[in-house]
């Protein structure tokens, strides 16, 4: 099989994956808690972006792989994890709120704009190029893609939670 297929193939899968781990298991546990409470854990695995700089390590992808994907895949993913961790440090204030916006459409814009120089230099096509960060991109990435969605929904969402009668009762 193509390698540009088998790669397609890995992150539609990978999509698909974690997003059935969303659906069952993420977003219930999350679903009615407070708004802080929810993106604590999405901004505490964002806060490892920072293996986004693996490409720009000699050894982890190939010295051939182009600069203008590299780069800003790179940098990106570190600016994306300073404000993951900045966001969860001011979590519960109105700025903690901006951040927490400001981090979730930075963060997804630098996923897809990855996808979109991937695309653009043909890297599905070219096998080798990635080395071990085949693995960022078909596994970590697809998680951050759903986290991120997971992230909107939660800052989207005005209705405020309220315990259930059970969870008062017992209190």
């Amino acid at each position: 099989m193509p390698f540009p297929a088998l790669f397609a193939i890995t992150v539609v899968l990978g999509l698909a994956v974690w997003g059935a781990v969303a659906w069952h298991y993420i977003w219930p546990a999350l679903r009615e808690r407070s708004r802080p409470e929810n993106l604590t854990p999405i901004l505490m695995l964002h806060g490892f972006r920072f293996l986004g700089l693996a490409f720009v390590v000699p050894g982890v992808v190939s010295p051939e792989l182009p600069a203008a994907f590299a780069q800003p895949v790179a940098y990106g993913d570190l600016i994306s994890a300073v404000l993951a961790l900045l966001a969860l440090a001011t979590l519960g204030t109105r700025a903690g709120t901006v951040v927490a916006w400001v981090f979730n459409t930075f963060g997804t814009a630098d996923l897809l704009f990855g996808f979109y120089q991937g695309a653009r230099i043909s890297l599905p096509e070219t096998q080798g190029l990635l080395g071990a960060g085949y693995f960022i991109l078909a596994g970590y990435v697809p998680l951050l893609l759903i986290t991120h969605g997971l992230a909107f929904r939660i800052l989207l969402r005005t209705k405020v939670v309220f315990p259930s009668r059970g969870k008062l009762s017992a209190a």
